[in-house]
């Protein structure tokens, strides 16, 4: 007789331990106020309204005196962990290093940006579903729509014109296996040089599916995103 598959659990994992440079703000971006509330409560309580996440986790520094402000203690499906590290693969690394045990291997850990406010839901359900049981995994992307050019000089001036055929915008979040996660996140040779959990998980030959996201979903980097960010969340989109 043949065992049957284990259903595998969904829990979200928030890196939030940056300290948001390009922002130009006093202090960490995923803090800062869109549509009047911080931009990491908005994905969290993305998170919270989704039948299908069994739990958050959201990762700051050992140091962070603004987390207990945004997300008490009290907060129902959602647990603060205290390690994050130098660079966001060690924050994700650690993470999953201190849920060892309470996450099975074949549970599947969704790993968002703690500065993508526009996070619905629906998107949550798409990329479940549109994932699957791929042993690979999968991200939220776009598909590249402007023209690409390629730039050269110290003021920078076209090169040449790059073909867009094939190419994606990653967004988060970016599901995978936690056995995966971990194994991807630990074995990768220079954290540095993983700018997203999937290109960890492509070092190791796999090829992680794209779900078409939306553009709502964009990563707040820029003091400009912030009113972008407000108008989707304004239309509701």
């Amino acid at each position: 007789m043949t065992a049957s598959k284990t259903t595998p659990r969904y829990f979200a994992l928030l890196p939030a331990a940056g300290v948001g440079a390009r922002m130009a703000a006093d202090g960490p971006k995923q803090y800062l106020t869109v549509g009047g509330k911080p931009m990491l409560r908005h994905a969290v309580d993305a998170f919270r309204a989704s039948d299908l996440v069994a739990h958050t986790y959201v990762v700051v520094s050992a140091a962070d005196g603004q987390i207990d402000g945004v997300l008490p203690a009290d907060l129902d499906g959602v647990t603060v962990l205290r390690c994050g590290g130098a660079t966001r693969m060690d924050t994700v690394l650690n993470a999953l290093r201190e849920l060892q045990g309470v996450v099975a291997g074949g549970d599947m850990i969704m790993v968002h940006d703690a500065a993508r406010p526009g996070l619905t839901p629906a998107l949550i359900a798409k990329l479940i579903d549109g994932v699957g049981d791929d042993a690979a995994g999968g991200l939220l992307a776009l598909p590249v729509v402007d023209t690409v050019k390629r730039a050269t000089g110290v003021v920078p001036v076209a090169a040449t014109t790059v073909s867009r055929n094939g190419l994606w915008l990653a967004q988060t979040p970016q599901m995978f296996s936690y056995e995966l996660l971990l194994r991807a996140l630990g074995s990768a040779p220079d954290a540095n040089a993983i700018t997203d959990d999937a290109s960890a998980v492509e070092m190791l030959g796999l090829s992680p599916r794209l779900i078409e996201g939306h553009p709502r979903n964009l990563k707040v980097t820029l003091p400009a995103d912030i009113r972008i960010a407000e108008m989707y969340l304004a239309a509701g989109e």
